[in-house]
């Protein structure tokens, strides 16, 4: 199998990708990536050589590139590409519109002219909103609170408008809170293990109670190929953790594996628009096509600690800018420098 995975330089893409030539050695994977601040080709150093991996740099909103790789008719697309971080939605929302919006457009069309196979668009719990009981199955009503997630939904309702209306083989995963190594460090996880590695105080919002439920990345990478092998065409999946903490409790559970203690949290102003709850309802994907999450949450944030121990020439190059510099100018002229997969 032949697969386009657009933002394959980014957090989730790339432990993806290395997930997918663990597992399926003989698959071939394309990798379009904008490169913007969050995507980084250090994540896929280890994959780089691979004969049947391919790095394109370029734009989903990119007519005329998107068409030249999608020619290359891949036997699906996945894609993770997107603007992700809440706190910069609302300081810029059109960025999120047309990357989000415009973009998906823009696969979905291209891809409707090469007849893909599989088209799956990566979403989000927070399309669903806040919720204060219960928790959300797919056909809950979507009802986001903040520029991000009204982008993601958007384009989740695009997604589906091409499967009724031009009967495209589409399918929709939307994910709780992913954690593990690569994570860029903006998200809480990564930047409070990596304030803490530096001995400096972690930002955590309002009272801390805001609740999320998290998600070991490579469990969701498992529950993607699944979908990618055995979803059916026009469904929306949730895939939840069913690990539902606070952000204090994070925050404590990070303080007491570094040996830290509560002096390190710094209360700062809680951000506009700043959900209570998500919660996924993940019955759907366990009944139908029997994933279940492998990873305890515990264990797992522990291994996630370490790596960043263990990886600060990874982290400490994107928290100064360093590594942006070079990969600009390494993958400035674009497509026709790179390899074709056949």
């Amino acid at each position: 199998m032949k697969i386009l995975i657009t933002g394959g330089a980014g957090f989730i893409g790339s432990n993806f990708i290395r997930y997918i030539f663990k597992k399926h050695p003989d698959y071939k994977i394309i990798n379009f990536d904008k490169l913007t601040y969050a995507g980084n080709l250090e994540n896929l150093k280890d994959v780089e050589d691979n004969p049947d991996y391919k790095f394109v740099k370029g734009d989903i909103c990119d007519k005329k590139i998107v068409d030249e790789v999608i020619s290359e008719k891949p036997d699906a697309i996945i894609n993770f590409a997107a603007e992700s971080h809440v706190d910069r939605s609302i300081s810029d929302p059109h960025s999120f519109l047309k990357t989000d919006m415009q973009g998906v457009i823009t696969l979905l069309e291209i891809a409707k002219k090469y007849n893909i196979k599989r088209f799956i668009q990566i979403s989000t719990d927070e399309v669903y909103g806040s919720i204060n009981e219960t928790s959300c199955a797919e056909k809950h009503p979507l009802n986001p609170s903040n520029p991000y997630s009204a982008s993601k939904a958007a384009a989740d309702l695009m997604v589906h408008s091409y499967f009724v209306t031009y009967k495209m083989p589409v399918l929709t995963v939307r994910s709780s809170n992913n954690f593990g190594p690569y994570q860029y460090p903006e998200k809480i996880i990564p930047l409070f293990i990596t304030n803490l590695l530096e001995d400096k105080k972690v930002p955590l919002y309002g009272d801390g109670l805001n609740i999320r439920d998290w998600l070991y990345v490579l469990d969701n990478c498992e529950a993607i190929d699944l979908i990618l092998d055995k979803g059916k065409e026009g469904e929306v999946y949730n895939v939840g953790g069913g690990n539902e903490k606070t952000n204090l409790e994070i925050t404590r559970l990070i303080l007491r594996e570094m040996g830290k203690d509560e002096s390190y949290i710094d209360y700062v102003e809680d951000r506009l628009g700043h959900d209570r709850r998500y919660s996924l309802d993940s019955s759907k994907i366990k009944e139908t096509l029997g994933w279940q999450p492998k990873y305890n949450f515990e264990q797992s944030l522990k291994k996630t600690i370490q790596w960043y121990r263990n990886n600060e020439w990874w982290w400490k190059k994107i928290k100064s800018g360093e590594y942006l510099e070079y990969y600009k100018k390494q993958y400035e002229t674009g497509y026709k420098t790179q390899k074709r997969i056949s």
